[in-house]
C-alpha cells in the first residue's frame, strides 16, 4: 500500500437515521479507524439507489458514486437489519452494484477483507442475516473476516440517548471486526 492509509467503505443501516444497524457498524468503523485506517461510511438513505438493472449501463449519479467508492476501497464494512431472516432489500441492492467491478482488473471485491454485521430483533435473525452477509462476501470473491458480528436487538444494546454500545460481548464483536478488516487489508494489499 506504499505507506498509505488502509481504505474502508463501510455501507449499511436502514431508512431510519441512527438505527441499531448503522450505529453498529460506526463502532466497527472507529476501531478500524484506531488502527489507522481513513474510513467511509455511505449509510441510511444515502444508500437508497435505484433498483439494480444489470441490463442498463444508466446509473444515477448516487450509483455512480457508490461503485467509486467500492472500487477505491482497500476493505469493507457491511452492515444489514435482519429483515425476515435475512438481509434488507437496500443492502442487497447496493450489493447487486458490485456487478459494474466484474471487469476491472480487481474484478468484484477479489482479495478485500469483509466484516459482516447483522442486527435483528432476535437471534435467530441476526444469525441468518449474518450467514447471509458472509455467503454475498463469499460469492463476491471477498474475504469474511474470522469474526462476525450478530446482534440481538431486543435486548439492551445501545443507549438510546448517546448510541453507544452498552453491551460489552457486542462491542467486542463490532470492534474486533472492525480492526480484522484493517489487519487483513495490511497484510494483503490487493490494490490495483
Amino acid at each position: 500500500m506504499g505507506g498509505n492509509a488502509v481504505r474502508v467503505l463501510g455501507i449499511g443501516g436502514t431508512t431510519r437515521h441512527d438505527s441499531s444497524s448503522e450505529r453498529a457498524l460506526r463502532i466497527a468503523a472507529g476501531a478500524a479507524a484506531d488502527e489507522g485506517a481513513t474510513v467511509e461510511l455511505i449509510t441510511g438513505r444515502a444508500l437508497m439507489l435505484p433498483i439494480y438493472d444489470p441490463e442498463s449501463p444508466e446509473r444515477s449519479d448516487e450509483a455512480l458514486a457508490f461503485v467509486a467508492a467500492l472500487r477505491d476501497a482497500d476493505a469493507l464494512l457491511i452492515a444489514s437489519p435482519g429483515y425476515h431472516g435475512t438481509v434488507s432489500g437496500m443492502v442487497k441492492n447496493a450489493l447487486d452494484y458490485v456487478e459494474d467491478l466484474r471487469y476491472d482488473d480487481r474484478p468484484y471485491l477479489s482479495g478485500l477483507a469483509v466484516g459482516c454485521i447483522a442486527v435483528a430483533y432476535g437471534w435467530q435473525a441476526a444469525v441468518s442475516t449474518l450467514h447471509t452477509l458472509r455467503t454475498c462476501a463469499h460469492a463476491l470473491r471477498g474475504w469474511p473476516t474470522p469474526l462476525g458480528a450478530a446482534l440481538n436487538a431486543s435486548m439492551p444494546v445501545f443507549d438510546t440517548a448517546t448510541g453507544a454500545c452498552t453491551d460489552e460481548p457486542a462491542r467486542f464483536q463490532l470492534e474486533t471486526v472492525g480492526r480484522q478488516v484493517v489487519s487483513f487489508a495490511t497484510a494483503h494489499p490487493c490494490r490495483a
